[in-house]
């Protein structure tokens, strides 16, 4: 009976081994091959998609966990408003602001933020500013702003949910050139 027992793990281990060198081999071929479609007009297959913005959400609660939060008061909302007209607006539109045309053509597309930033922590607002993702188009501003300024738009995007238009309008955006991106 044992050498049965044997023989199954054997065959167990074998048939398990077998597996991962072929998904190996399969893997090193997509990689390989460009049998895989990365331009940004087709989106990726549904696991692909699943996998990233499953790993992405993870990264970002995990990173973003140990950061402590300041006090996110009236006058961080106002600055982060001129902040997020000139940096973020044109790819995640505002309160009865469209996203630009081009953006349309990013993949993934970037989300519509005042839809779906409740979603996210203040904290994990601010790291995802900072930090940008990794092949979205979203940059990391965290080596060309202070982090007062990165609170600043935190500050203002955590405000976005429920925002009207005209309240979004009547922040004074000036026309400050060295705000502009």
């Amino acid at each position: 009976m044992q050498a049965k027992t044997r023989q199954s793990a054997f065959g167990a281990i074998a048939g398990i081994l077998a597996f991962i060198l072929v998904a190996l081999v399969f893997i090193i071929w997509v990689v390989y091959s460009g049998a895989y479609n990365v331009g940004a007009s087709r989106d990726h297959q549904p696991i692909v998609r699943w996998a990233f913005e499953t790993t992405m959400k993870n990264a970002v609660v995990d990173r973003a966990e140990s950061i402590d939060i300041p006090a996110l008061d009236d006058a961080m909302v106002t600055g982060g408003a001129v902040r997020y007209q000139a940096m973020c607006e044109h790819c995640h539109g505002a309160p009865g602001i469209e996203k630009s045309e081009w953006s349309q053509g990013m993949l993934p597309r970037p989300p519509h933020l005042p839809d779906v930033v409740s979603e996210w922590k203040p904290n994990e607002i601010f790291w995802l500013v900072k930090n940008g993702v990794r092949m979205s188009g979203m940059p990391a501003f965290g080596s060309t702003h202070s982090d007062d300024d990165m609170w600043q738009i935190t500050a203002f995007v955590a405000r976005l949910p429920g925002m009207t238009a005209d309240e979004y309008a009547s922040f004074d955006m000036g026309d400050s050139v060295d705000q502009r991106h």
